[in-house]
């Protein structure tokens, strides 16, 4: 696999319009090569206005979901290539898996890898692997994460090989918090990690791709799960979220966790006890 090293951060709100223009889908070979981001910079502000949308406390230490707003406009330079086989426009994340060896600090230079993997179908269309890396010149990787994203009604082969096997957390039947989804936070996580995807902004364009109406990030949802959990994980930990159905905005969720063995098992779940996120996190 070659390896593409780009001068500078892809810009979101460009690709998203390339993502309009060049949507395919068809074809079961993915791009054969990583692209690579050096010194990537880290605004402290930015940081700050994350994890006020998200929930954690503002420090000098990244919030462990936060490297996916750096490896984010990578996977979405990948995605919108012509060669890539599945459209992004609709696109929608099935589940992230997250290996953070330390927390990276604000002011360390970052080197951000991303790559794509496992084409294969999906029951109701196909899905792909985006393997990401964050770490700093010189060393091994201390962040990895894998993103599944699914394409609604289009093709791959059968998987020739197994995914692991999902999250399956064993929490209780009683709520620990119960949360006001407020119906402008698409566009407020919009705002901080620049993920546009219309599925997240506009009720229109959402029934378009088949959604019930506007639906809050997976990843925010993980990363507001995670901020509930602060001081309670390690910090080498494996974070492995599922997520299971939409999560509309404006909506209520309620947050189930429980302490398990040797790490943390959560749900986020409707009124009526419907899933939206299913996430462990145990150490790495």
């Amino acid at each position: 696999m070659s390896t593409e090293t780009l001068d500078s951060a892809p810009t979101l709100g460009a690709l998203y319009g390339r993502a309009l223009l060049t949507a395919r889908s068809g074809g079961d070979t993915l791009p054969d090569r990583t692209l690579e981001l050096v010194n990537a910079t880290i605004d402290a502000d930015a940081v700050a206005d994350y994890a006020h949308v998200c929930g954690f406390r503002v420090g000098g230490e990244l919030p462990i979901t936060y490297p996916h707003m750096l490896a984010f406009p990578l996977q979405m330079r990948l995605m919108t290539d012509r060669e890539f086989p599945l459209p992004a426009p609709g696109m929608v994340h099935l589940r992230n898996v997250i290996t953070q060896l330390r927390p990276l600090a604000v002011g360390e230079p970052l080197v951000v890898r991303v790559h794509a993997e496992r084409l294969v179908a999906h029951p109701k269309g196909a899905q792909v692997d985006l393997v990401s890396e964050v770490g700093v010149p010189d060393e091994a990787a201390s962040w990895h994460s894998r993103s599944t994203y699914f394409v609604r009604g289009a093709t791959a082969d059968e998987a020739t090989d197994s995914a692991p096997p999902e999250p399956d957390p064993v929490v209780g039947d009683r709520p620990h918090a119960v949360w006001k989804v407020p119906g402008d936070i698409g566009r407020r996580y919009a705002a901080v990690s620049g993920d546009v995807n219309p599925i997240h902004v506009n009720s229109l364009a959402a029934k378009a791709f088949g959604m019930p109406g506007t639906i809050a990030h997976g990843m925010w949802s993980k990363a507001r799960v995670l901020a509930a959990l602060a001081g309670r994980t390690a910090d080498a930990c494996t974070v492995d979220a599922v997520f299971r159905s939409p999560l509309r905005t404006p909506s209520t969720a309620y947050l189930y966790t429980a302490a398990a063995a040797d790490g943390w098992d959560a749900a986020l779940r409707s009124r009526s006890g419907k899933d939206h996120l299913l996430l462990t996190v145990r150490p790495a």
